[in-house]
Order: C-alpha cells, then structure tokens, then sequence
C-alpha cells in the first residue's frame, strides 16, 4: 500500500470542503477521481503532497514515498527566459546522466531548447509530465493534465499513462472529464462531490444512481463508450 487516508476532512475557513474522505492506493493501480468543478478534487490532490492542511483524519503515506505530480496548469512569468531543458535541470540533479529517459519521455530532444513559453499546449503537457516521471516515482498525480488537447491527444495522452504503469508499476491517480477514456483506463473510478458519492470498478461506478444523478443522462452513453474501448482492448491484447 502507497498511501491510505482515513476519515479525511479539509477545510477552507468555515467551509467544509472535503468530508469523511477514506482511500488506499496500491502500487500498479490506475486509479480516476470524477466528479463536477468546485467538488473538492484538486484539494485532495494538494493534501495527499501537503500543500495545504487537514482538518480532521490521517493520510498515511509509504516511508519515503516518491510522488510525481501533474498540475492542472502551470503558470509561469510570460517575461522569463527559460528553456525547457533549464527548467527540467530544476527539478534533477542527475540531468544529464538521465537525458536519454527524458529526451524518451518528451518525444523530440528539440523540444529541450525551446522557450517554455512557446510550448503548445500538447508540448507543455508533455514537458510537465516528463518532468514528473523524471525521479522516478511510485506514484504519479495527474489533475486533469489532458485539458486544452485535443480528442487524439487525449487519447494518446492515456495510452502513454498505461505504458507508463504497465513498465514501471507506479500507481496513478488521476482527476479527469474524459468520461469514457478514464472508463476505458481505469482499475477503479472514484466519483467525489465534496465526500465519495460512489466508488469501485468502471463498469459498476457508471450505472450506479449516484453517477447518473452528478452526470446526467449522457452516463448511458458513457457507459456504452466504455463498453466499446474496454472490449476493442480485450480484442488488440488477443491478436497480439
């Protein structure tokens, strides 16, 4: 076990946040956190890393838990000069001596000389994640690192999260809209609305009334996306 949390609550002032949250992550696992804007899922994220306190309820963590994350988005000072290969430098000591993996991670070594504000958004995400994977992690947080990519990219995007998990075991938990790709991803979906509305495998979180009631009627059409995903995989894994 990486990491479980226990009877969780967060708040900001006054405002109850997140309540009674409880989650184990296990390493290997693909792990989706859905649900609508404003329900608290970015805030668990930040207090998995400690970037802002609990209020109530432990988060266990493996002794030494190597974490990488994926920020929703990354702002940075559109007047500083800085190239993606700088900017990477920053967050690894042993750079160079691990060029082959990140120029591997990034797709082009191009991309290491150009200005990080001139990255195009599928660039960007790229470099974001590189950066993420570069130390190695156990587990990997992405908060909606697809958004601003394209219905391809997107796709692609996952393709690359399952490699990622299938050659290093690292775990992954990931907030994400992408209904039917996630379903399509995930070992386990986990719907939030300021608490767990409902949790467990794709196909039982997407019929389940809780789901259908934060999603609307689109689920139905969700669920026959996934259906269609997760069976055109089972058939590619047979021809191969």
């Amino acid at each position: 076990m990486l990491i479980k949390i226990s009877s969780l609550d967060v708040k900001y002032g006054y405002k109850t946040v997140l309540k009674n949250m409880n989650l184990t992550l296990d390493s290997g696992e693909i792990v989706t956190i859905v649900g609508p804007n404003g329900s608290g899922k970015t805030t668990l994220f930040k207090a998995i890393i400690g970037a802002i306190p609990i209020s109530k309820g432990k988060i266990y963590t493996k002794p030494n838990l190597r974490i990488g994350y994926v920020p929703q988005q990354l702002k940075i000072d559109q007047t500083l000069p800085i190239t993606v290969e700088r900017f990477l430098k920053l967050a690894h000591k042993n750079f160079n001596r691990s060029l082959d993996k990140i120029e591997a991670l990034l797709g082009s070594k191009d991309l290491l000389n150009i200005q990080v504000n001139n990255l195009s958004g599928g660039q960007m995400q790229r470099v974001l994640l590189a950066r993420a994977l570069i130390n190695n992690p156990e587990i990997l947080l992405l908060d909606e690192a697809t958004r601003g990519l394209d219905q391809p990219g997107v796709a692609s995007f996952y393709r690359k999260i399952e490699n990622i998990r299938n050659s290093t075991n690292c775990a992954i938990l990931m907030i994400s809209h992408d209904l039917h790709v996630v379903m399509s991803s995930s070992n386990r979906v986990i719907c939030v609305n300021g608490h767990i509305c409902c949790e467990g495998a794709p196909e039982s979180v997407a019929t389940s009334p809780e789901y259908k009631a934060l999603f609307g009627s689109d689920v139905d059409g969700t669920f026959a996306l996934y259906r269609h995903h997760h069976d055109h995989k089972h058939d590619s894994k047979i021809e191969r």
